[in-house]
């Protein structure tokens, strides 16, 4: 994540959510801003799950790091998604984190791409990259996977399971284990885990497209 000079006039970016601008703003507040939406910090123009992960990386980012974050926020404005991206996003997140962190962390993650994994095989060839991308994450990471195999859990979730419960919790897991990691380079990989999870989430179309960019910025992301 390059860093960029904040433009005069825009909010500097803070933890948590607020009642007004004068107190502040996350960034998913100044989405919404940019979105044309009321101020909140669950705007409908992103889906849910990648604004998820928004709200945590902004919170666990320090405060010099969060400033280099508002690049992105444009990056996330009309990317709704559909009801394919509670696994893109939940297996890109999680694959971009899982060598990286502690055991006690790529744990569940491992059982939530073991998960997603299945669900991909059933969708085939729709999700055929993200099953790939979960596989290969889950070689990299054999013990944890040797750990959810003596659980004994065989039992598999539905879609709707793992958007409600799975793929939040393999979020936060990849954002919590980064913080655990305790390595001096936190902000850079707190960063690139929403880079990979606006990746993964489809680009919005043209016309959604035509939000006010913040001054001096421009998404760095590609479009999926």
């Amino acid at each position: 994540m390059k860093p960029s000079r904040i433009p005069d006039g825009i909010p500097v970016l803070s933890p948590g959510r607020h009642r007004t601008p004068r107190r502040g703003a996350c960034f998913m507040e100044l989405a919404s801003v940019l979105a044309g939406e009321r101020w909140s910090d669950h705007p409908s123009c992103t889906h849910p799950l990648l604004a998820h992960l928004a709200r945590l990386v902004n919170d666990h980012t320090s405060d010099d790091g969060r400033q280099q974050l508002a690049p992105l926020i444009p990056s996330v404005v009309g990317r709704r998604g559909n009801d394919r991206t509670w696994l893109a996003v939940a297996v890109a997140v999680a694959a971009q984190a899982i060598s990286d962190v502690p055991e006690t962390k790529q744990r569940p993650l491992a059982a939530g791409l073991l998960q997603a994994e299945r669900l991909c095989a059933d969708a085939e060839p729709d999700l055929a990259d993200t099953r790939r991308e979960a596989q290969l994450a889950l070689a990299m990471v054999p013990g944890a996977v040797a750990w959810v195999d003596r659980l004994g859990i065989r039992s598999r979730i539905d879609p709707k399971t793992f958007a409600r419960r799975c793929a939040p919790t393999m979020v936060r897991c990849a954002v919590d284990g980064v913080v655990a990691s305790a390595s001096p380079d936190h902000d850079e990989r707190l960063g690139a885990l929403l880079e990979a999870g606006i990746a993964a989430c489809p680009a919005p179309d043209s016309e959604i497209a035509r939000v006010r960019e913040i001054p001096g910025t421009a998404p760095s992301v590609p479009k999926a």
